[in-house]
Order: C-alpha cells, then sequence, then structure tokens
C-alpha cells in the first residue's frame, strides 16, 4: 500500500507512476477523494464522540429535571455518535479499497516503456560456437529424452499440459541446485526457511498477488485459501502484524511454487521453461527503507554469484516500469542465455518492494522518531525448471551426454550426466 501523506502532498508523482506502468491514472484522485471523506468521517465522529464524552461527566454531576434532560440529550446523542461511527467505517473500507487498486510508486531509475524496454546492465560470458565445435545443439527437452532426466508424455498424460516429470538425473539434479544454493545462502547470513504454500487471502493481498496477478493464482474456494506462486508471500507475511528489531533479517525460503499460466497460450509450449508446478529457493529481506536500495544491490550479487559459478553465459537487465510486479518499485532480471532458442530467458528476478508490502500486512519497526514500516525485497536465487533448462543446453556434448559444472559436482556427486 502507498504512503497516503506522500500521495496528498504530490499526487502527479503518483500518477506519473501509474501512466508509467500502464495503469489506471484516474484511480489516484479517486484514492484522494475516498481519503477525504474518510478523514472528514474521522473527524465528525471524533467531535461527535468527545461532546459524548463531556456530557456525561455533566449528566454525572447534575440531579433532578436538569439531569433528565441531559439524558434525553445525551440519548439522541449516542444514536448520532453511532451513526458518526458507521459513516467512518465505511469510508474506512472505500478508501482502503482505492488503496489497494494503486501500485507502487516506480523507482525514477527504473526505464519508462513496455516489457521490451529494458536496459541490459551487463552481459556476462560469452555463447558457446557449437558449429565450430562440430554439431547442432539439441534443445533441453531432446537431452531429456536422452540421459532421461525429464519426462513431458507422462507428466502431460497424469497432469495435463505444462507438466512433466524429472527422473533419473533429472530429480538428482534439482535436488542439487536447491541443496548448493541453500548452502550458498545460509554462508551469506540467510536462515532457511521451509513455508507453507497455502495461504490465507490477506498473506496474498497483503504482498499484492491478487491485483494484476490475480489470473495466475490457484483459489481454492471452499477453504478461502491460496495455493502461492512464489515463496515471497509466505516469508512476507511471516511476520505480519509484528514489530522487528535487528534488522536486516534475511530468509531462504524453498517451496513449490503453482502458476496458472493464464494469457499465455501458445507461449513456451516446448518443455519445462513455462510450468504450472516448479520449485524455487527464494531470499527474502526485510529492512530499514534507507537500506533498501544497496540491500538490493546485494541479492542481484547473490544471484550472480550463483549463475557465475553456474557457468553459463547471462545477462541483466533493468526491467521497464510497464513489466514490473504492482509491488515492485524497481526489478533487477538475470536471463540466462538458451542456445537453440538463440536468446536469453529469464532465470532469475529481485525486486525491492519499498515499503508497499509492509504497509499492506502492517510489519514496523521502531526508531527514534517511533515505528515505521519496513522495506521488503524478494531475490530468486534459483528457479529449478529454467535453471535445468540453461544447464542441459549450455553444457551438452556432442555425444548427448552433459557436463555438470563444477561447483554443482559435490551436491550431484557425479561430474556428467550420461546417455541411458
Amino acid at each position: 500500500m502507498i504512503d497516503l501523506k506522500a500521495l496528498r502532498e504530490n499526487p502527479e508523482a503518483f500518477k506519473a507512476s501509474q501512466k508509467a506502468r500502464g495503469e489506471d491514472v484516474g484511480i489516484v484522485d479517486k484514492l484522494l477523494k475516498a481519503d477525504d471523506v474518510r478523514r472528514e468521517a474521522i473527524a465528525e465522529f471524533e467531535k461527535l464522540r468527545a461532546e459524548q464524552n463531556t456530557l456525561s461527566k455533566s449528566v454525572g454531576a447534575a440531579s433532578g429535571g436538569e439531569k433528565e434532560k441531559l439524558l434525553e440529550i445525551a440519548k439522541k446523542l449516542a444514536t448520532s455518535v453511532k451513526a458518526a461511527d458507521a459513516k467512518r467505517a465505511d469510508a474506512e473500507v472505500d478508501a482502503n479499497k482505492a488503496g489497494l487498486l494503486i501500485a507502487n510508486l516506480i523507482d525514477p531509475a527504473a526505464p519508462i516503456g513496455g516489457e521490451a524496454d529494458f536496459k541490459v546492465l551487463e552481459t556476462v560470458g560469452k555463447p558457446r560456437d557449437f558449429k565450430a565445435e562440430g554439431f547442432e545443439p539439441r534443445d533441453h527437452v531432446e537431452i531429456g529424452k536422452v540421459i532421461k532426466a525429464i519426462d513431458i508424455e507422462r507428466g502431460a498424460k497424469v497432469s495435463g499440459a505444462r507438466s512433466y516429470y524429472l527422473t533419473g538425473p533429472g530429480a538428482l539434479l534439482e535436488l542439487a541446485l536447491v541443496n548448493y544454493a541453500i548452502s550458498l545462502a545460509v554462508k551469506s547470513g540467510f536462515t532457511p526457511i521451509i513455508p507453507p504454500v497455502l495461504v490465507k487471502p490477506e498473506a496474498m493481498e497483503g504482498t499484492g498477488f491478487l491485483g494484476q496477478a490475480a489470473e495466475n493464482v490457484y483459489h481454492l474456494k471452499e477453504d478461502e485459501l491460496y495455493l502461492v506462486g512464489t515463496s515471497e508471500v509466505a516469508l512476507a507475511a511471516f511476520h505480519m502484524d509484528e514489530i522487528l528489531d535487528q534488522l536486516p533479517i534475511r530468509y531462504a525460503g524453498y517451496s513449490p511454487c503453482f502458476r496458472r499460466e493464464a494469457g499465455s497460450y501458445g507461449k513456451d509450449t516446448r518443455g519445462i521453461i513455462r510450468v504450472h508446478q516448479f520449485e524455487k529457493v527464494e531470499m527474502f529481506t526485510f529492512c530499514k527503507p534507507e537500506d533498501a536500495q544497496d540491500e538490493h544491490k546485494k541479492l542481484l550479487a547473490w544471484e550472480k554469484e550463483f549463475f557465475n559459478s553456474l557457468e553459463i553465459p547471462y545477462r541483466v537487465i533493468d526491467v521497464a516500469s510497464g513489466d514490473l510486479g504492482a509491488s515492485a518499485a524497481r526489478k533487477f532480471d538475470i536471463e540466462a542465455w538458451i542456445p537453440t532458442q538463440g536468446e536469453y530467458r529469464e532465470v532469475t528476478s529481485t525486486s525491492n518492494c519499498t515499503q508497499f508490502q509492509a504497509r499492506r500486512l502492517n510489519i514496523r519497526y521502531k526508531d527514534e522518531k517511533g515505528t515505521k514500516p519496513v522495506a521488503t525485497l524478494n531475490g530468486t536465487l534459483v528457479a529449478v525448471p529454467r535453471t535445468i533448462v540453461a544447464i542441459l543446453e549450455n553444457h551438452q556434448q556432442k555425444d548427448g551426454s552433459v557436463k555438470v559444472p563444477k561447483a554443482l559436482i559435490p551436491f550431484l556427486g557425479m561430474d556428467t550426466l550420461v546417455p541411458a
């Protein structure tokens, strides 16, 4: 949720942010109006409540006919107070609803534009020249069949499109990636967490996933619970309604993630790049607002360390305003080179959500000026399927085998994945 005080002081900044995102600009004025109504209703209620308190003292000191007269006035005033309280409550609901429709204020440094208007910050590594090596690279689906690591046909048979089995070396590769990612996170000071993947509406809404992202969320209506699309949701809500100390607090969550992939008809229908269920290790930080930008750089540095060690060519992009999630003020993606597609594809992202999520979830910290919302940031250390795709395609050999990156060998127990 945005800072209402900041909105009142500079509504044009929020209108510009909404426009840059491609979102409704008019909601800013609607919120300002709803906020005015709310503040007026609160003032009216408090005025009548004060009159009621003063009158109660007068009634206690009065007697006889004067007391009866004051009691009659008190009765009418009580009715007015009750009506004013109901009006205040309705105004609060309306203002809160309007507030939830406005996305986070974007960072002025974020590129303006749509999905294709990102800025490349860095390119790391050089794609292999397979032609010079004397063979045409196989895609991850073919390699997965050769080494018996991925079974898409049986995944579709059991669970439908965008489903898969990881078998044998594929399953071992996932476990190795997860254990390696967690080990790096722990060395960097993160506390590992295995969070729930079913969450209440307030957790999903508090993190901003019931707005523009709602179409991709699995909702269990009978239980009024949601399946998370990222452990960011459960990690953010871990400290809901709490006051934190000794910031920063860093968690590394490992969990399955579920996404409906609505609106992606025809996109990435082959293989395991865009699927309904996958595992992920997610970094999450609670810190002071003034430390958020530096923390964002640290999260990106940890992601880069991980992919550098996997010996995969990649680039880092600064995501454009129109492609940001509702909670993110700024986001950096790491995109790995996928040889058979001849392009870079997103494998991780890290977002600075400033105080947006913390306001919704009521997560605060204390300083010399009182309590205020913390800042929250998230960053994917490893999203398993896409990372497996990048490893198989970039480290494949002419004979169909796949060389294991040195960093993974201790976790996988082998240096080569061989044809079955």
